[in-house]
């Protein structure tokens, strides 16, 4: 599918490229006439270089930050509008044969009970989520090819698209699972996956390696080339990330568009999704021996300048991060979220469980009460997978996205899942809020046959009838 120029990690991952990005970026952080520039550039919605980002990283001037967050919130509702997609991780199992110095889940951690969900628990686990309202879910795993091989994710994944529970059904399962071979990647998308999601956790090489000590993940290369072996064996929505607080986070910001660039570059379409993670504190890890942790405000200025540098690239935010974070860098940027989290293995049906979880949840509410939450704030909470069960993926996905023609599906859905959400899950407070909502949005679609096709579904949908899709 993709004509890959097959470069190694260390080519496009370029370590001195970095320094001079880094060296550049400090020399011209008070450069006015640059800046303006960039965020000129910025403001004609094509992206921006990971030079020309870093500068903007760089910049403490009052103004010019000012700017970036007025720039960010007008990209972000330029191409996402005041819809944000909802999702879940559900974990399936941390056993675990690397050393991350970070995670839980290292093999040499007695602490941590281990645990992987038979098929019936995954059946109890995906009918708890879908009595939420869930339809998205990421799958997490620890990497250990004995107790979690690939044909146990796959069979996972056949169990969790069979469930039909009352109205519920996952519509698509996103992968969160350790680098491996284009060959078992070409069965995760034969699995019918959503985006195949991997964390770089750091780009600085040295750094990562002190990090994964032991393990297969110790390997800097065969992690950092994974997304061009997945893309290569077929699965054309990646998603990237870092790990913001193991290294410099200037550092691994560059590192992290620079992905995204060759991405672009060698297979034709860039990450669909860019996830924004900070290390929290989990059982066996002490944050405090991380000295690069950042604090809100850096981590604010990260999102909106990724929302600018890549426009077309959703932007993730899991429950690691309070409320208030999150309400801040929704509108900066950030186009996913999930809600009702639990990083335990077995942790929705069950509740109480043993100590199994990845690491602490900040944001505790439940799926209810923030999708209330959301509402409140303006914004339309989402459960729509159309794109993917269309075939609007990899690059017909972006087509759609650059062209500014992804709204005309992306607000119907939108709607019509929340609808479907408030008549099945919603408590009373919540469906009210809602139906007022839909109501108002309605009214603002643009293209009459599209107001007139929504209006006719959302009644359907209130008889009782299901997924309609634009």
């Amino acid at each position: 599918m993709y004509n890959s120029k097959s470069m190694v990690a260390t080519e496009f991952i370029d370590h001195e490229e970095i320094l001079n990005t880094l060296e550049f970026a400090g020399k011209n952080r008070e450069n006015t006439a640059l800046l303006e520039e960039i965020l000129e550039k910025a403001g004609q919605f094509k992206g921006l270089t990971y030079k020309e980002a870093a500068v903007l990283l760089e910049c403490e001037l009052e103004g010019i930050k000012a700017r970036i967050f007025t720039l960010a919130e007008h990209i972000k509702q330029k191409f996402y509008g005041n819809r944000i997609v909802m999702f879940a991780p559900l974990y399936l199992s941390n056993y675990c044969i690397n050393e991350c110095r970070y995670c839980p889940y290292h093999g040499s951690n007695r602490h941590i009970a281990r645990r992987q969900l038979s098929q019936e628990d995954i059946v109890r686990e995906v009918m708890a989520l879908q009595d939420m309202g869930h339809k998205r879910l990421a799958l997490e795993t620890g990497e250990d090819p004995e107790n979690c091989p690939i044909e146990y994710v796959l069979e996972s994944i056949k169990t969790i698209y069979g469930i039909k529970h009352k109205n519920g059904e996952i519509r698509r399962v996103n992968v969160n699972i350790a680098a491996t071979t284009v060959e078992n990647y070409r069965k995760l998308k034969s699995a019918g996956i959503g985006t195949y999601i991997l964390f770089q956790e750091t780009y600085h090489r040295p750094t990562y390696e002190d990090l994964h000590p032991k393990g297969p993940k110790h390997n800097y290369a065969y992690h950092t080339e994974a997304m061009d072996r997945a893309m290569e064996a077929g699965i054309d929505d990646v998603g990237l990330g870092v790990l913001f607080g193991l290294n410099l986070y200037k550092y691994d910001f560059v590192g992290l568009l620079m992905h995204a660039r060759h991405l672009e570059d060698a297979m034709g379409v860039g990450p669909h999704t860019i996830s924004v993670p900070r290390i929290r504190p989990a059982d066996d890890v002490d944050i405090s021996e991380y000295s690069n942790a950042i604090p809100d405000e850096i981590f604010e200025k990260i999102v909106a300048i990724l929302r600018i540098a890549v426009p077309y690239t959703g932007i993730i935010m899991s429950t690691r991060e309070s409320e208030k974070t999150r309400e801040e860098c929704l509108k900066l940027g950030v186009s996913q979220i999930s809600g009702g989290s639990s990083t335990s293995v077995g942790g929705y049906a069950e509740k109480e469980t043993e100590n199994t979880a990845q690491f602490e949840v900040n944001d505790t509410r439940t799926l209810d009460q923030i999708v209330n939450w959301l509402m409140r704030l303006g914004y339309i909470p989402s459960f729509c997978t159309a794109c993917y069960r269309e075939g609007r993926t990899g690059d017909r996905f972006m087509r759609l996205v650059k062209s500014g023609a992804i709204a005309n599906v992306c607000q119907p859905n939108a709607l019509m899942t929340l609808k479907e959400y408030l008549e099945d899950y919603a408590s009373p407070d919540t469906r009210n809020l809602g139906e007022k909502m839909i109501a108002g949005e309605v009214e603002t679609l643009g293209n009459p046959d599209v107001k007139r096709i929504v209006k006719e579904h959302l009644n359907e949908l209130h008889k009782g009838k299901r997924d309609f899709r634009f």
